[in-house]
């Protein structure tokens, strides 16, 4: 069962830039799915009211094992 994120870009004053709501089924696959957010910034990820991550910008990360990717949700 999927669950919704979201992966918020951070600014240089620590401003939420922009965001991003996705569905992913595990905590891993929704950050590995958020890292290449990573290019433009640093990224915050959350579900619901709860922070999973901060990501940095140029941060290496193995790439996904999950077989089921997230899917992005317009909103």
């Amino acid at each position: 069962m999927s669950q919704q994120y979201r992966a918020y870009l951070v600014g240089e004053d620590g401003v939420f830039r922009s965001a991003e709501a996705f569905e992913a089924p595990t905590d891993e696959s929704a950050l590995s799915f958020a890292r290449q957010f990573t290019r433009h910034g640093k990224v915050e990820v959350w579900q619901l009211g709860r922070k999973i991550a901060v990501l940095e910008s140029g941060q290496s990360w193995p790439p996904p094992q999950q077989q089921s990717r997230p899917t992005l949700t317009r909103q």
